[in-house]
């Protein structure tokens, strides 16, 4: 038989083998460093994503919706056609209020869309003059990329809203000192402002013009500047005092009459504010936004991550600082927590943690049978006719940290998280880093069953095995590449996919090459009956190989090879590879049959892949139902909130519902990124029902819909907010119910 002749040129296998200390020292560190950059990765539910959308809302009270559509919205949208990457316009217009929606291509780059909204905010300003006078804006919302993953509610029993939002901005700023945190956002904080009240009827009898009032007001409340004196040493500024500090000094200020009322005194007589109005404290009416928590009203604060950071620390850090936080605030006050992001993280972590121990036993299992089962000599009884030499599937064990480890490390250094896509990734490329290395250990193993020394048998697989290897592993990157290459939303989520497989395969050659042949020199054992002492001379011929080990203690098949004879199948003349074998000739004879059957399975699988249901993320694993409640355009935001303190109250009696926050007035924030953000308006209110596990959240979702369409016919029924999302689709920028 013409056996394959060494291939001349460098090889990888026998230089780390030359090279024992190095590889030794490199072995270790690529693994150390590779477990500490696993808990240096950032770590977050969903990997940085940037989304394409940004809302343009100008206010013009008094308007029309029909004047608002024609000499705000028409004027804005023509200019935001100008801006580059333009692809939807979406705009909404209300009595007194303008909404667009503008949206960029997927094509364009995520470094590209800050430089696009700095044209939006540029293009629309210098337009701005074109728009009526009394206009308010234009506004513009970008953050829409801003996850609060940690949502607390601080709650009071006998504090107003201005005493609790004093407390809520000192939790604030605690909450920003702590490490990772890039935004904390006030919900449901309620302005504080006077209300002057004045009868028009007491105004006519003191002869009083309500113009004439508020212009009193302004000039008594105003903020001018009456100069600086100049003195040798110093530059004093002159202040005009009279501003207001105290209500008491508001309803003391003198209000000067006309003198032509009937029933008033002489013209010019003075009187107090406090004499013809009734002043109070009180907050902004009606509300624009409302946090209700378990049924009562409270504020909510929720914390944004900077990006590439680790949630689960910053989990840990919160929960010290809450604990914290809660012994300093008065009897009274509480601080709870409504969503807890982190959690959800450290499950999907120790989730795959889990599958990462049954992929790696299943693999060892796998390769200690497949590479170590071995037939004794003889006759024996059942149970001792075979047997399991461990070392082979060791080797491969070992490679799978190492790889995981360099794999860690390469993800740390390009910037790769830990989200659900990359570990999704490391456990789909988990079953194809051993292939290299199995393929390396196997040659190792059959070549010293051969008759080769450890040493040759190593470098031997790199010279056999080690190209087709490399193309074997690129070709399978390849089929990652079109992720890779996309250019859109989808393409920027899903990016981690072809990254981290790419990394994973690419690390698993060089380790099959270079790290394998070592380890396999100090773990694999010459087969029995083969002398400890028998070398091979690196680079030599097999003849070689066999003359020096002595041509009668080999076996057969190689003392055939020896002689000259011809051994065709060498080791695989077993029974299984018998069969195996018959089964490859039938099939080669047949091949019409073959081929025809090929094309049958696949013509097969084409028609049962269109029955598969296609969506791009899996059903929710996080225990929330999201319910809406829409009213029809034009109601009250009494209205509305009444209707909402109905809803939670009933939800919060049914079995299995732990809390139930509701934000009335607006959607709930971004507290997971596939989530659809509804925008603040009166005629809506969004519910976060947390159900005690997805058992009962299974249950909640079937009950729900009849439930609250029997008992509240004006809302909509619950929907599972995370079914199913695109990234960066419409969908997750534009507000539902818009008119």
């Amino acid at each position: 038989m013409t056996q394959t002749q060494p291939k001349e040129g460098f090889n990888l296998s026998k230089w780390a083998l030359d090279h024992p200390a190095l590889t030794r020292y490199l072995l270790l560190v690529l693994m150390a460093l590779g477990f500490a950059a696993y808990f240096q990765l950032g770590q977050d539910e969903d990997p940085p994503f940037t989304f394409r959308a940004m809302v343009v809302r100008t206010n013009w009270p008094g308007a029309t919706a029909q004047q608002v559509a024609e000499q705000v919205t028409d004027k804005i949208e023509r200019t935001l056609q100008e801006v580059p990457y333009a692809d939807k316009i979406r705009s909404y217009s209300k009595p007194g209020e303008s909404q667009i929606i503008f949206q960029i291509k997927d094509s364009s780059k995520a470094s590209d869309v800050a430089g696009v909204w700095y044209a939006v905010r540029k293009k629309v300003g210098d337009m701005r003059h074109t728009l009526p006078g009394g206009i308010q804006g234009p506004f513009f919302n970008d953050d829409f990329g801003d996850v609060y993953g940690v949502i607390y509610a601080l709650e009071a029993d006998g504090f107003n809203y201005a005493e609790l939002k004093t407390f809520a901005d000192d939790v604030r700023q605690q909450l920003l000192r702590v490490p990772d945190v890039s935004k904390v956002e006030l919900f449901g904080a309620q302005d504080e402002i006077l209300f002057i009240e004045i009868s028009q009827k007491r105004l006519a009898q003191l002869g009083l013009d309500l113009n004439q009032v508020l212009a009193q007001l302004g000039q008594q409340n105003a903020v001018e500047s009456a100069g600086a004196v100049q003195t040798p040493l110093d530059v004093v500024q002159v202040r005009v005092a009279g501003q207001f500090q105290v209500v008491e000094q508001l309803r003391a200020m003198p209000i000067r009459g006309t003198g032509y009322g009937a029933g008033t005194s002489a013209g010019g007589n003075q009187l107090r504010l406090g004499d013809i109005a009734e002043i109070k404290r009180g907050y902004v009416d009606p509300p624009t936004v409302k946090v209700h928590h378990q049924g009562k009203e409270v504020i909510g604060l929720g914390v944004s991550m900077v990006k590439g950071g680790d949630i689960i620390a910053l989990g840990k850090s919160l929960s010290k600082l809450s604990d914290s936080v809660k012994l300093s605030l008065p009897a009274g006050i509480k601080l709870v927590q409504i969503q807890d992001q982190p959690t959800a993280v450290a499950s999907s972590v120790n989730e795959f943690v889990k599958v990462l121990i049954e992929a790696v036993a299943i693999v060892l299992a796998v390769s200690f049978i497949s590479l170590g089962l071995h037939k004794r000599p003889g006759h024996h009884p059942l149970w001792k006719r075979w047997y399991i030499d461990m070392r082979p599937g060791l080797v491969v064990g070992i490679t799978i940290p190492l790889v995981l480890g360099m794999t860690f490390l390469a993800m740390w250094y390009w910037g790769i998280g830990l989200h659900k896509i990359s570990l999704g990734s490391l456990i789909i490329a988990l079953g194809l880093l051993v292939d290299d290395a199995i393929i390396a250990v196997e040659m190792m193993v059959r070549k010293m069953e051969e008759g080769y020394d450890k040493v040759r048998a190593a470098t031997f697989a790199y010279e056999i095995t080690a190209m087709p290897m490399l193309t074997g592993t690129l070709i399978t990157a390849v089929g990652f590449l079109p992720i890779g290459l996309a250019k859109s939303t989808t393409g920027e989520y899903t990016f981690a996919i072809f990254a981290v497989t790419v990394i994973a395969l690419v690390l698993s050659w060089i380790v099959s090459v270079y790290f394998v042949p070592y380890l396999g020199t100090l773990l694999l054992k010459p087969p029995p009956g083969r002398p400890k002492t028998a070398t091979a001379p690196l680079g030599g011929s097999e003849e070689n190989a066999v003359a020096s080990v002595g041509v009668n203690i080999l076996p057969p098949h190689v003392q055939e090879v020896a002689s000259g004879q011809d051994s065709p199948h060498e080791m695989f003349d077993s029974p299984f590879y018998n069969v195996f074998r018959k089964t490859v000739n039938w099939c080669v004879q047949h091949r019409w049959i073959t081929i025809g059957s090929t094309v049958l399975i696949f013509a097969l699988g084409i028609v049962g892949m269109g029955k598969v249901q296609q969506q791009f993320f899996p059903d929710s694993s996080r225990p929330e139902i999201m319910v809406d409640i829409w009213f029809p355009e034009g109601t009250s935001f009494a209205a509305n909130e009444a209707t909402a303190k109905r809803v939670e109250q009933r939800l919060m009696q049914e079995t299995g519902v732990t809390t139930v926050s509701t934000w009335v007035g607006s959607g709930v924030p971004r507290f997971y990124l596939p989530l659809d953000q509804v925008f603040p308006q009166t005629n809506v209110s969004q519910l976060i029902v947390l159900a005690k596990d997805l058992k009962v959240r299974e249950s909640l979702r079937v009950k729900l819909p009849a439930l609250l369409a029997t008992e509240f016919p004006r809302g909509s029924g619950p929907r599972e907010a995370f079914a199913q999302w695109a990234p960066g689709a419409v969908s997750g920028a534009v507000p539902r119910g818009g008119h």
